[in-house]
């Protein structure tokens, strides 16, 4: 059986535009949806006694919560298979455990009560971290997460960082029919002033023409595993995070690597992919990449 897209659920109008995202995402991958909808609601419970065996004003929130998302997904895709999961658990940590045999793991923005002002919810921040498999956060404006442009935004860091994130992209422009814009952002060497850059025998740039060939060369495997997606390369100089910021405005979805050091704890995640995670203007797909 495919391993089943989990969608982090809890009532919040972010979890509802994640719900829908993850619906049209599984149809066209061919693979469930599982509704995961993690509460502490039992271990705030027990300090409190019992009397009677009706279920807890908790409880029915949270059965009720995820009874409202298997609907929602139903009248979207009726055809598709649709499982619930509900657990005593921390959010986060729920959607971890359900992320280890997952296709990819899908979170909204911000959850309900959220702090006002804040971007990209603790959850969200979460599970983009540390998840061992790819986790897509469902932001951008409502009619910028779907397929309007008919373009997949990537990424692409230094030499074996971003590999998973390439084969992803690839795969997701291939089901959507879509354009790859691959991108790679270059920094002048320190020691090279403006204007004095060396200078390669064609007469370009002798650092751009280096970018744009690492850039080549990290596709290239990928791009002929895919020959019916049509590639395009951008090299620009600058911060990583704002050619990201850029080709994101543009494209219905930006896909990212995040290294994964074996045995390493801490957030794994750089400046480049807070930024995006916290401002991009459609939804980012966070790949981690074993190192």
């Amino acid at each position: 059986m495919n391993a089943p897209l989990i969608v982090g659920v809890d009532g919040s109008d972010a979890s509802l535009r994640a719900i829908d995202w993850a619906v049209a995402e599984a149809a066209r991958h061919d693979v469930p949806v599982r509704l995961v909808h993690g509460s502490l609601w039992e271990r705030y419970e027990t300090v409190k006694p019992a009397f009677g065996t009706a279920p807890s004003a908790g409880h029915l929130m949270a059965e009720h919560i995820v009874a409202s998302a298997a609907e929602r997904a139903a009248r979207i895709a009726p055809d598709l298979k649709v499982t619930t999961e509900l657990v005593s658990s921390d959010p986060g940590m729920a959607l971890l455990r359900a992320a280890e045999a997952a296709f990819a793991v899908v979170v909204g923005t911000r959850g309900r009560g959220a702090i006002s002002g804040m971007l990209l919810g603790s959850t969200g921040l979460e599970v983009a971290a540390y998840a061992t498999c790819p986790v897509i956060v469902v932001r951008g404006e409502p009619d910028n997460s779907g397929d309007e442009s008919g373009r997949i935004a990537l990424g692409v860091g230094g030499p074996g960082e971003s590999a998973a994130a390439i084969e992803f992209a690839f795969r997701e422009a291939e089901v959507r029919e879509a354009d790859l814009l691959a991108v790679h952002a270059w920094h002048r060497p320190a020691h090279e002033l403006p204007g004095t850059a060396h200078v390669s025998g064609d007469g370009s740039d002798h650092d751009e023409h280096e970018a744009e060939r690492a850039l080549g060369g990290a596709l290239l495997a990928t791009a002929q595993a895919y020959p019916k997606v049509t590639v395009q390369t951008r090299v620009p100089e600058g911060r990583a995070h704002t050619a990201l910021l850029e080709a994101a405005a543009t494209s219905d979805l930006l896909v990212v690597g995040a290294r994964r050091p074996r045995g390493s704890i801490g957030m794994q995640l750089g400046l480049a992919n807070h930024t995006v995670l916290h401002h991009a203007a459609c939804p980012v797909a966070v790949v981690p990449q074993r190192s």
